[in-house]
């Protein structure tokens, strides 16, 4: 059973910075894939952004592509989503999660991913 941990989510402007972070406890991380999912008020849970169980391999939305980076410290256990130029259609609760996988590219769908965080609120005013 892994356990995740989101924070770093919070109210910014278009534009502006965040740093999202995941912590897991109870396994390492370091043999799962890893992804961050987005769900906004009344939309489906969609995908963001996910990388391999070395790190090696990354994979984005095309929605966020240039502006979001997905990283992880394996030896911290920890998983980060930088967002940068935000937009108002960002706001949504973000969620990390875990998938037993070796690759980033086409571990895109939630029902790949066993393990969920409880989601961390990011809102973007413009």
């Amino acid at each position: 059973q892994v356990q995740l941990v989101e924070s770093g989510g919070g109210l910014v402007q278009a534009g502006d910075s965040l740093r999202l972070s995941c912590a897991a406890s109870r396994r390492t991380l370091s043999r799962y894939s890893m992804g961050w999912f987005r769900q906004a008020p009344g939309k489906e849970r969609e995908f963001v952004a996910a990388i391999s169980w070395s790190g090696g391999g990354t994979y984005y939305a095309d929605s966020v592509k240039g502006r979001f980076t997905i990283s992880r410290d394996n030896a911290k256990n920890t998983v980060s989503l930088q967002m940068n130029s935000l937009k108002p259609d960002d706001t949504a609760v973000y969620y990390c999660a875990a998938a037993l996988a070796d690759q980033a590219e086409g571990v895109i769908l939630p029902r790949q991913y066993a393990y969920w965080g409880q989601g961390t609120q990011v809102s973007v005013s413009s």
